[in-house]
């Protein structure tokens, strides 16, 4: 491949640029999402010297930056963000089914892994003009921390984490508000829906724009999505070394990037069999998948309340990449599961596997239940495990009658004082907020 490689809008109506400027941007002016304008081709032999996490996603995404400013630093990038291990457990005796455990991070969730890398991105970018970076990020529970761990203490950086109030676990509201210093918590008195709708509005205030210099730590920014390829191709590898057969992921999801990761992953070559998306009782995308029409719809609250997102921004770039319906129908499937079944299955996974799930995980087991034995024996099937189940100790603990050991990582946030401000689900209401407590800063 000759030449820069080039990131389009999924909405066609902005200029092509860089790895960086995507990053940098978060958004497209148009405002649609970046993706690449064509797909390199690498396969299991390009890896075969890599074993490493962060070797392997090295090589996975040197492509992508080729030609950009940050391309001789990636090396360096993904040895300070990927350094925490994403084991494979083996659930069975024949190997047919695992679980990919994506929580021994910081802020034990998937989402450490491009939090960290994103961070590590803007570390080494240069400066641009006189305004101070500020990053937004929308979470439905677990974004937020991992964005504010990452990014916390970072000189030259500010943070604004969106939350709705009352709809995400006590644990994980301790980890969106424990920060303070260059980072800043906003309860929105909404649903994550409308959370992610401000963030996507204040990208495209005049006002907020000539204050501040504004980037995204969401699903939304490339430069958190595209490292998540990583962690599929580095288990569908490691199948595909032990069995010589492609690995078939079961992805709990939401806002759909967890679910676009493992896509783009395979697109690029990777061994990679079946995508199965698990959603919770927010039922959109199965919908869409089984009637063919899109109906956004408000998000309704759930035991697995990282995944409650009726209106998916990543749809967008889920649609560039499969234009047609039936296109899509054959790329990937989608369930939904309900909190009963969520329960369930909890409660199985502690009997049958001495697994101690978080709810959204549960989601990914459930979907495997449903297979029917013929498609459980022709697949190398990974349930892909987002978070600790300590951060949902009020729910989980219960159903297993144990206590649920909480990381060294998350304990210590508790000893942290919390900072939080409330706001109304409307730009004014964020744009003032921001503005000031920025400020203040």
């Amino acid at each position: 491949m000759s030449g820069p490689f080039l990131f389009a809008s999924s909405r066609a109506q902005a200029a092509r640029c860089s790895f960086s400027q995507a990053v940098r941007q978060g958004l497209a002016p148009d405002g649609g999402l970046y993706v690449p304008l064509a797909w390199p081709r690498l396969d299991a032999a390009d890896f075969a010297r890599d074993t490493e996490l962060a070797s392997i996603a090295t090589r996975l995404l040197t492509p992508f930056l080729a030609g950009d400013a940050l391309a001789g630093q990636l090396p360096a990038i993904a040895r300070e963000a990927l350094d925490f291990p994403a084991p494979l457990v083996t659930l069975d005796r024949d190997g047919r089914l695992s679980v990919l455990e994506l929580f021994h991070g910081p802020t034990a969730a998937f989402k450490d892994f491009g939090a960290r890398f994103l961070a590590a991105c803007f570390a080494r970018m240069p400066e641009t003009d006189g305004r101070k970076l500020t990053i937004l990020v929308a979470t439905s529970g677990d974004t937020g921390g991992a964005v504010a761990a990452a990014f916390h203490g970072r000189p030259g950086v500010e943070v604004a984490v969106l939350f709705p109030k009352g709809l995400v676990s006590p644990t994980q509201e301790r980890q969106l508000t424990c920060w303070g210093g260059n980072v800043r918590s906003l309860a929105v008195r909404g649903t994550f829906d409308d959370c992610q709708r401000l963030v996507k509005a204040a990208f495209l205030d005049g006002e907020l724009g000539a204050q501040r210099r504004l980037s995204s730590a969401n699903s939304i920014n490339l430069g958190r999505l595209l490292p998540q390829s990583s962690y599929y191709a580095a288990a569908s590898l490691e199948i595909w070394r032990r069995y010589g057969e492609p690995a078939s992921f079961i992805v709990p999801s939401g806002n759909l990037g967890n679910a676009l990761a493992a896509l783009w992953a395979r697109q690029v070559g990777m061994p990679i069999g079946a995508v199965l998306l698990a959603h919770n009782a927010n039922r959109t995308v199965p919908d869409f998948l089984a009637s063919g029409e899109w109906r956004p719809r408000p998000s309704v609250a759930t035991l697995a309340s990282a995944m409650d997102v009726g209106d998916p921004s990543n749809m967008e770039r889920l649609r560039a990449l499969y234009p047609r319906l039936e296109e899509l129908r054959q790329a990937l499937g989608a369930c939904s599961v309900s909190d009963e079944e969520i329960r369930a299955r909890i409660r199985a996974g502690y009997r049958d596997y001495g697994q101690i799930w978080c709810p959204h995980t549960a989601t990914a087991a459930e979907a495997w239940e449903r297979l029917t034995p013929a498609q459980r024996q022709a697949g190398r099937w990974v349930l892909v495990s987002t978070a600790h189940a300590a951060k949902f100790r009020e729910i989980v603990e219960p159903l297993i009658g144990h206590e649920v050991t909480m990381p060294p990582t998350l304990a210590r946030l508790f000893e942290r004082p919390v900072q939080c401000s409330e706001i109304e689900a409307n730009l004014a209401a964020l744009r003032a907020a921001l503005l000031r407590d920025l400020r203040e800063g």
